[in-house]
């Protein structure tokens, strides 16, 4: 994997705002660039030589009208039905590229758990909590943190639920 960690000034504005998140929140994870695309939970396992669960996908979905987050393990899909009677929400439809973008401020492919406009609320996948470091993007589709899913509960001030069926 070619990186380079960066401080918020040589990062891209998207992710330089990441960057400034995860420092007030006392995240010690480093934003990193890398050179290949981390666009996809595979292509972000294939450039850090990590397991595709260890990848924690920002997902956007609508719940009535209100943007919440997902925070889900690469290696399987939110079942939506399940989540939304899990959480106690209307059903959980996919959010399209501009209302992630409206919600977050980033786009598809890079969006990060934090650094959005207002804090959406949250839920992370218990199945990160399977590794000792998972990795989130960090505002675009080529620069990613490492954190764990304790931290991204805590910085999400989400709750911890299974995402799956």
């Amino acid at each position: 994997m070619e990186s380079r960690s960066g401080t918020p000034s040589s990062l891209p504005d998207r992710s330089a705002q990441v960057a400034r998140a995860l420092a007030s929140a006392g995240i010690a994870g480093q934003v990193r660039e890398l050179t290949a695309s981390t666009r996809t939970a595979a292509e972000a396992a294939a450039a850090l030589g990590c397991d595709i669960g260890a990848i924690a996908n920002s997902l956007v979905f609508l719940a009535g009208d209100v943007p919440v987050l997902v925070l889900t393990s690469g290696r399987h899909k939110v079942d939506t039905e399940a989540l939304a009677a899990r959480w106690g929400r209307p059903a959980l439809r996919r959010a399209t590229p501009e209302q992630v973008r409206e919600a977050t401020g980033q786009a598809i492919g890079g969006v990060a758990p934090v650094g959005h406009p207002r804090r959406l609320p949250t839920v992370v996948d218990e199945a990160l909590g399977d590794y000792p470091t998972v990795w989130a993007a960090a505002g675009t589709p080529r620069t990613v943190f490492p954190t764990t899913a304790g931290e991204l509960l805590r910085v999400s001030g989400g709750l911890m639920l299974p995402v799956g069926p």
